[in-house]
């Protein structure tokens, strides 16, 4: 299993950064996106710069899933969430039993995964932040180990697939109880995905600003009562300093969310605000989420907006 070939789904600044990561490590990594030019192979240079200030620099094979017959190998989702239902049925065909590691955010995204009959579902927490600058050049932050959990599967599996795409670069670890950390990510997701783009900031302003933060510390509180609701314990210190990490560890980086609302794409925010509200309102708790529905509706108008302005800028362009 250790020599199967690595297919990374998804060509965003993540799934680039792994990739350039993993053919370092002289591991055969092929890149699937959903669109391209043709069909063929091709190969890109990319360029991943990291904390350091140091680059690496590979050349990815890129190509498509509708020209690929059959995926035997390891499968790693880097895609965005809302795609899942989707995704999941074109996968379905060209997969028997191939691990997949979904390494998305938000609560629940494996569920159309687990409703087409995939039978290795693993789910990675990721703790580092990515992002795609002007010139190219993927800009990498890690923060701390991104741990990968079973969602239906086996831990000898597990332990395997976590070796195989762990790096000094990029690095992972096997996690016999996941939910917790699924949770812990997806409250401080919600933090950074609802207040950046409204405020227009970047990562580093919970442990810079102190409104900032106490605005975030609401949201946690909220959280953390809807994650007991839903049968998970945990620490609100725990969540804060989690949030504080990454805040600190990705200063001057722009969360995902801001940066698919800057480009007139469209966001993870269902799988954040709007998922946690639906959990507080099947546990009879609706009132807890409130504030963070709020702010996920504030998300999807901006989100329409842009959308319609870059609708209307591509529609002038071709008249």
């Amino acid at each position: 299993m250790n020599n199967q070939p690595i297919f990374i789904i998804g060509y965003g600044a993540i799934g680039k950064a792994l990739a350039v990561f993993l053919t370092s490590l002289g591991k055969k990594t092929v890149v699937i996106r959903g669109r391209a030019d043709n069909g063929s192979v091709a190969y890109e240079q990319v360029a991943v710069e990291q904390a350091n200030g140091t680059m690496i620099v590979q050349s990815i094979e890129v190509v498509t899933l509708k020209n690929i017959d059959k995926i035997d190998g390891l499968i790693i989702l880097t895609t965005k969430s809302f795609g899942n239902t989707a995704l999941s049925k074109a996968l379905k065909p060209k997969v028997r039993n191939a691990p997949i590691v979904i390494l998305q955010n938000g609560l629940n995204i494996e569920k159309p995964f687990l409703e087409n009959g995939f039978s290795h579902i693993y789910r990675c927490v990721l703790f580092a932040t990515s992002q795609v600058l002007e010139n190219g050049v993927v800009r990498f932050r890690p923060v701390s180990d991104s741990p990968i959990g079973i969602i239906k599967g086996n831990a000898a599996t597990l332990n395997n697939l976590a070796g195989q795409i762990d790096s000094e670069y990029f690095q992972f670890k096997p996690e016999k109880n996941i939910q917790p950390v699924i949770w812990k990510k997806a409250i401080i997701n919600t933090v950074f995905n609802s207040i950046c783009p409204l405020l227009n900031a970047d990562n580093g302003i919970f442990y810079k600003d102190p409104l900032a933060l106490q605005v975030a510390e609401s949201l946690i509180r909220s959280g953390i009562i809807i994650a007991k609701k839903a049968g998970v314990e945990l620490d609100p210190k725990d969540v804060e300093t989690g949030l504080l990490n990454i805040s600190k560890a990705s200063a001057g980086q722009f969360i995902s969310t801001l940066q698919d609302i800057s480009n007139g794409r469209n966001t993870e925010i269902e799988a954040l605000n709007f998922e946690i509200a639906r959990v507080a309102k099947t546990g009879g708790i609706a009132t807890e989420a409130k504030q963070i529905e709020l702010l996920g509706e504030l998300i999807k108008l901006k989100e329409r907006m842009n959308l319609k302005n870059a609708a209307d800028t591509a529609a002038g362009n071709n008249n």
